[in-house]
């Protein structure tokens, strides 16, 4: 068994990852911290997440000096559901403990001079670990993820957007100079689970946010290798995605080269799901798969997919890369 830690346990993530840790048969949950001054710190982890009771009592532990010794003892990898700043300062500690990490933050998604700086509002301090650090888009880099020690878990909306967007351009059938739109509306838990009013569930109505400087946008257009427009939306649901897709092909593709493309794609790679219907919230909410379905006229494609934010969005993402890295089957605890 290997032992697991996760820090942020408190969060909508982190608790589905411990669930997840919990029911997998070679992974044992053996420790969950959330910051020194939370006001979750000592509590059992099924006082904050009831559903939990009678399954997953532990204590939530303060992450303090002792707390972070603790944490790394008997410890062969940790799952990092803090904030970005955060795991930038945590991840080094535990790789040089030869402590392998899985970041589910921002924090080395992009390798891009500025980007940090830019899009995050901080100067990136790692630069040798944000060379290393491997993209854990789980059906796309799984060779590179098997070897990894340090994988940064996608965010949300990229894993959407990439899983609908990558074997085309794999297949080489988006025209030149086309930048594919995205328009992406989330469940209200993709805010977090602190209180505030915008994000409150009353308070919510179907709006946009972010325009032009959602720190997504660029993540989707490097790891596609094409700049896009994203536009994201809040919707008062409380978790999933649905991102509908629109894409100009090269003049002459026909439907059969993009059936051709998604089948190549996924082709032994269950949890992306090629449906014959357009996909919605309510076929993902709670799963770890990725739905996708699409739809050409002309040199037009709409491509719609749809996942749980939470789920193939966070921390089962994270345990696909755990799986893979581990080399263990990848829907195990999954499905």
């Amino acid at each position: 068994m290997l032992n697991v830690v996760i820090i942020g346990a408190s969060g909508y993530a982190g608790a589905e990852l411990a669930a997840l840790v919990h029911k997998h048969p070679h992974l044992n949950l053996h420790g969950l911290f959330v910051s020194a001054a939370s006001q979750d710190a000592n509590k059992p982890f099924s006082a904050l997440h009831p559903r939990f009771a009678g399954l997953i009592d532990l204590p939530v532990q303060p992450l303090d000096e002792a707390g972070l010794q603790a944490a790394m003892t008997d410890t062969q990898l940790v799952c990092l559901a803090t904030a970005h700043e955060v795991s930038m300062d945590l991840a080094p500690k535990f790789l040089a403990a030869g402590i392998k990490v899985f970041d589910l933050s921002g924090a080395f998604r992009v390798e891009q001079p500025g980007f940090y700086d830019e899009f995050y509002g901080f100067a990136h301090n790692q630069p040798a670990w944000l060379s290393k650090a491997v993209y854990g888009l789980a059906e796309w880099n799984e060779a590179e993820i098997a070897e990894a020690e340090l994988i940064a878990v996608p965010g949300c909306y990229p894993t959407a957007s990439l899983s609908a967007l990558k074997p085309l351009m794999a297949a080489g059938l988006i025209a030149d100079g086309c930048m594919p739109i995205i328009n992406a509306v989330s469940g209200v838990s993709g805010a977090g689970r602190k209180a505030a009013l915008n994000t409150s569930y009353c308070e919510v109505s179907l709006s946009p946010y972010g325009v032009f400087k959602h720190r997504h946008r660029p993540e989707i257009s490097h790891h596609l290798g094409t700049q896009v427009l994203f536009q994201p939306h809040l919707g008062n649901f409380v978790r999933g995605i649905l991102a509908t897709i629109y894409v100009q092909l090269k003049p002459g593709t026909t439907a059969e080269q993009v059936n051709a493309a998604y089948q190549t794609a996924y082709e032994g790679k269950p949890i992306v799901r090629l449906q014959p219907q357009w996909p919605s919230i309510a076929g993902v909410a709670g799963t770890p798969f990725c739905d996708l379905h699409w739809q050409l006229e002309g040199e037009q494609l709409v491509v719609v997919s749809a996942i749980d934010n939470l789920l193939k969005g966070a921390s089962a993402q994270a345990m696909q890369c755990i799986n893979i890295n581990y080399g263990f089957d990848q829907t195990c605890s999954l499905v």
